[in-house]
C-alpha cells in the first residue's frame, strides 16, 4: 500500500513544473511537510510518522497530491511525544513500515521536487529537516545524501508571519491558523492534517501582506534568513532585558 501511495506521489512530482527562480511565492507549486516524531533530539529521537503534500496553486487543496507514513522507528517513544502525536510503542511495531526504506522514499520526493525548484514548506522547518537527516543518516546513510540547508529551497510560515505580522500571542501552528483564518483538515498533530495546514497559510499570509507575495525564489532564502535575524535580536533583546539566556540558533 505505501509502495503505491510513494510511487504516485513521485509521479506527481515527476509531472509537475520546473520553476524559474523569477517564480513569486504566490505562484509558487509547494511541497509541504511534517513529521511526529519519539522526541525533540534529531540524532537520537526518531521519526515515527511524516507527511508530503504536493500543492498545485492554481489547483488548492482540492488537487493536493498526498502522501504519508507511519514508520516504525524501533526506538522507545517518549510519554511526551505520545501524548502529543498518539502513537505508542505497541502500535509503531505493528503498523509501522521499516525506516530504511520510508526515510529513502521520502527524502527521493523531496529531492525531485527540489531539482525542479520546488520549495519544502513546513512549519518551524529546521525542525522536520534535522529529523530527516538524522534519520537519513541512522538508516539510510552512504545511499541517501542528507540535505544540506544552503542548498535548499524551503518556505518557513512561523519565520514569514514572525517577520510580517507583529501581533502579539503565541506562534504555534494551531494559534497562527486561527489568525489567519485557516481551519484544519483533521486534527492537529496528525502529519498530513498539519502539513495541509500549513500549505494552506501562504494564500492569507500572502493575500493580507503582498510584500511576501512578491518574494521571488531566488532571494527566498536570504529573505528568510535575514527575517530569522532580525527576529532574534529583537527576541533576544526582550529575553536579556526579563534576565534570560538569549538564544543563539540560526535558521538555515
Amino acid at each position: 500500500m505505501i509502495d503505491d501511495v510513494f510511487t504516485a506521489m513521485e509521479e506527481a512530482v515527476t509531472q509537475a513544473p520546473t520553476q524559474g527562480a523569477d517564480t513569486r511565492l504566490d505562484e509558487s507549486w509547494l511541497l509541504g511537510f511534517d513529521t511526529e516524531t519519539t522526541g525533540t533530539k534529531p540524532g537520537k529521537d526518531a521519526i515515527v510518522s511524516a507527511s508530503l503534500v504536493l500543492r498545485d496553486p492554481e489547483q488548492g487543496y482540492e488537487g493536493d497530491s498526498v502522501a504519508s507514513w507511519v514508520i516504525n522507528p524501533h526506538r522507545h517513544i517518549s510519554k511526551g511525544a505520545s501524548r502529543v502525536n498518539g502513537f505508542t510503542d505497541e502500535y509503531l511495531a505493528e503498523n509501522g513500515s521499516e525506516p530504511a526504506e520510508s526515510i529513502a522514499q521520502i527524502a527521493g520526493i523531496i529531492a525531485g521536487a527540489q531539482a525542479k525548484m520546488i520549495p519544502l514548506l513546513a512549519y518551524n522547518a529546521p525542525f522536520d529537516v534535522h529529523m530527516l537527516n538524522g534519520d537519513i543518516g541512522r538508516w539510510a546513510g552512504g545511499t541517501v545524501p542528507e540535505f544540506v540547508p544552503d542548498d535548499m529551497l524551503v518556505v518557513d510560515p512561523l519565520v514569514l508571519d514572525r517577520a510580517i505580522s507583529h501581533r502579539s500571542g503565541r506562534r504555534t501552528l494551531s494559534y497562527t491558523a486561527e489568525y489567519y483564518g485557516v481551519r484544519p483538515h483533521g486534527n492537529y498533530h496528525d502529519a498530513t492534517a498539519d502539513t495541509v495546514v500549513s500549505i494552506d497559510l501562504i494564500k492569507p499570509m500572502t493575500t493580507l501582506y503582498p510584500q511576501l507575495a512578491r518574494i521571488t525564489l531566488d532571494h527566498l532564502m536570504d529573505w528568510q534568513r535575514q527575517a530569522h535575524e532580525e527576529w532574534k535580536a529583537s527576541f533576544n533583546q526582550w529575553l536579556t532585558s526579563h534576565m534570560r539566556r538569549p538564544i543563539t540558533d540560526s535558521w538555515f
